[in-house]
This record gives C-alpha cells, sequence and structure tokens, in this order.
C-alpha cells in the first residue's frame, strides 16, 4: 500500500539561546530567543518527519494524501514541494533508515565551526573602548570553553550605532582582544553587515593585519566592481583576507562572480534559498573549486542541516554555529570538540522530536490538518 500523508502539524517553536545577541551594523537588539517554525508530518503508517518550514495553511494542504518518496527520490525534492523539503526529506530518510545526506548519496561530514555570537554587545559603554573589548573577548573564551576554535566577530559600529570613527576604532579594539583572548592559532573572521565602503573597508583590514584575519564577510552590499578593487588592493598589500558574501539578498550573478575569482566564499542562507538550490548551487561553485559555508542564524538547527549539505557539497569547511535549545528538540547526538562538529549518527537529519511537547506546543500556537 502506498504510504501517503494524512496528518500535518504546524507550530513556532521558541528557543533560548545561552545569551542574548545584540546589534549588528544594520539590526538592533537580537535578544535570547529563536524562533523555529516547525511542520511535522505523518504518513498513513504512522512514520513522522519533521523540520523548518514557512510554507502557509494552502500550500501545506496540498500535501494531504500524497506519497513523500515520490517527493523526495534521491533527496530532490519535486519543484513543486520545496516549499516543504526539510519535513519531506526528514520524513523520506527515516523512512529509509538513513541520514539526509546518505539518502541522496553522500554521507553527513565532520565539519569545524565557528561561534557567531559576538554581537555589539557593548554599545552601553560608551566611551570605554577597552572594557567593551574586554567585554566582547570575555565572549570569546566562553565560545572556547564551549569548544569553538573558530570565531566570527561583528563589526560596523559606526554605521548605525556609534559616530563613524568611534565605531571603526572601536571595531578594531574588539578584533584585536578578540585574538588576543583566543590566541594565534585560533581561526578569527569579522561581519561588517554591509556597515561599511570600500575605502574604510581597506582602513581596517590594514590596520589590523597583524591579527591574520580569515574572512572578511558582507562588507558593503554586493558589488562586484568594488570587490574586484578589494581583490586587487588584497594582494598588493599581500593580504590574505577572503572576502565572502551572499547571506542577505543574495545577488543573483554572486556564484558567477565566486567563479570569476571576486568572491572568495559564498554564503546564501540554509533556509532562504532551500537544500534543493543548495545542492544545485554547491555543485557549481565544487566545479570551480570555490569555498562555500551556508548562513544559519537565527534557525536554531541550521547547522544539522548544513552537516548534511556538506556530505554533497564538498567546499562547504565551516559550520556557523548558532545555539539555541528547544524544549520540543532533542539534539544531544550532536557536539562540538575541539573546534570540530560531531556529527550525529542517526537517521534523518540527526534530531529527535519530543512529540508529546510538540503537541502540547501545537495545542497552544499552532494547527492540524488531516487528510
Amino acid at each position: 500500500m502506498t504510504q501517503v500523508i494524512t496528518r500535518i502539524d504546524v507550530a513556532t517553536l521558541e528557543g533560548k539561546r545561552p545569551r542574548a545577541a545584540g546589534s549588528n551594523a544594520r539590526l538592533g537588539h537580537h535578544g535570547d530567543v529563536a524562533r523555529l517554525p516547525l511542520v511535522r508530518l505523518t504518513t498513513s503508517d504512522g512514520a513522522t518527519g519533521f523540520g523548518r518550514c514557512r510554507a502557509s495553511e494552502d500550500q501545506l494542504r496540498q500535501l494531504l494524501g500524497q506519497d513523500p518518496f515520490a517527493h523526495a527520490e534521491w533527496g530532490h525534492v519535486a519543484t513543486a514541494w520545496t516549499f516543504a523539503e526539510f519535513p519531506l526529506l526528514d520524513l523520506a530518510a527515516r523512512q529509509a533508515g538513513q541520514p539526509v545526506a546518505a539518502l541522496i548519496g553522500g554521507a553527513p561530514r565532520k565539519l569545524r565551526t565557528y561561534d557567531t555570537s559576538l554581537y555589539f554587545d557593548d554599545l552601553h559603554l560608551d566611551d570605554d573602548d577597552a572594557a567593551a573589548a574586554e567585554l566582547i573577548a570575555g565572549e570569546a573564551r566562553e565560545g572556547w570553553d564551549l569548544g569553538h576554535r573558530a570565531f566570527k566577530i561583528k563589526v560596523g559600529r559606526g554605521a548605525r550605532h556609534l559616530p563613524l570613527e568611534a565605531g571603526t576604532v572601536r571595531d578594531m579594539a574588539v578584533i584585536r582582544a578578540v585574538r588576543e583572548a583566543v590566541g594565534p592559532e585560533a581561526t578569527v573572521m569579522i561581519d561588517a553587515n554591509n556597515g561599511w565602503n570600500l575605502n574604510l573597508t581597506k582602513r581596517v583590514l590594514l590596520e589590523t593585519a597583524d591579527t591574520n584575519l580569515y574572512w572578511l564577510e558582507e562588507a558593503f552590499h554586493e558589488d562586484n566592481v568594488l570587490y574586484a578593487d578589494l581583490k586587487e588592493w588584497l594582494a598588493a598589500e599581500g593580504l590574505s583576507v577572503l572576502i565572502a558574501d551572499g547571506e542577505g539578498a543574495f545577488h543573483p550573478a554572486l556564484a558567477d562572480w565566486a567563479v570569476d575569482g571576486v568572491i572568495d566564499v559564498v554564503q546564501p542562507d540554509i533556509f532562504d534559498i532551500g537544500f534543493t538550490r543548495w545542492l544545485n548551487l554547491g555543485a557549481k561553485l565544487d566545479a570551480h573549486d570555490v569555498a562555500s559555508s551556508p548562513h544559519t542564524y537565527g534557525g536554531g538547527i541550521g547547522p544539522c542541516m548544513v552537516a548534511h549539505l556538506a556530505g554533497l557539497v564538498r567546499g562547504i569547511e565551516f559550520i556557523e554555529w548558532d545555539d539555541a535549545a528547544f524544549a520540543e528538540i532533542d539534539a544531544s547526538a550532536w557536539a562540538i570538540r575541539d573546534g570540530w562538529i560531531d556529527v550525529a549518527d542517526a537517521t534523518g537529519f540527526g534530531l529527535e522530536l519530543d512529540h508529546r511537547a510538540f503537541d502540547a506546543t501545537v495545542a497552544r500556537t499552532g494547527f492540524t490538518l488531516r487528510q
């Protein structure tokens, strides 16, 4: 008998981060709550799969009565159903008794992680750059204690939250303090969230050259002319900083710019463009030996999805680690040790749902669709 989807449960979960995240160059305080729109699919034989999904009720209703394997064969979800690809992939892999990566011909891959939690938590220290730098350095040390050996620092304080010069000076003080806190062997990146321009970017990179930054992310809005200028300048100065971009609007030509050598690391969000599109993008980037690192911040469980994606996209070398604990999800099979993520040896995406807790959340704030 064909096993079809007979029930769909939908709710938005609220998870807690270990520490509240402050502002970045564009946005204000992010807080300590991560919100995860989750869908659980149940088939006629009682099998379940779940995953992040922002589909509308009308879209989800189309799945009722459908055979999930027809929509997730070899992990390539049919275009008409990609709005629910994460729960579909999880369901298909669980039905097959395999991890998602294995379902589509790969294997979940152990990767390096980076701590992405170093936001502008210092803005209340108006005139004390030393104290501000020490505060962020202390947060980096907390990340070290959690197992991280790579750290991404938010910069661009002068774009909105502080006067330009004061913000730039503090950015550089923070970069130096974090490098000192984590030592010379750790990997340090910076992310300006489009808060700089080309000349400001050059100034900061030159004045912090001795901190050995690994990459600069979203220095300014995606622009191949300006990035080509920056690449030429970096080469002339003998700086090895990589250019990373793609998290935000993801310019449609960005992958081509990367193939042409204008961008070094491509970073569209794992949930914004989805697993299937990332597979296709990753194949193109891998064919040209271009590095990639999907953005995951804000989703809570995104790093686990990327670990499976990396089983087929070899250019992924880092997982952005956005830690959040959800009462409804057991993520204990995943761990960070000495800068590497231990990949869960389990079916689906390697997470387990507390069905009773999820049912309670659905009853409070969500809805259920039945065939």
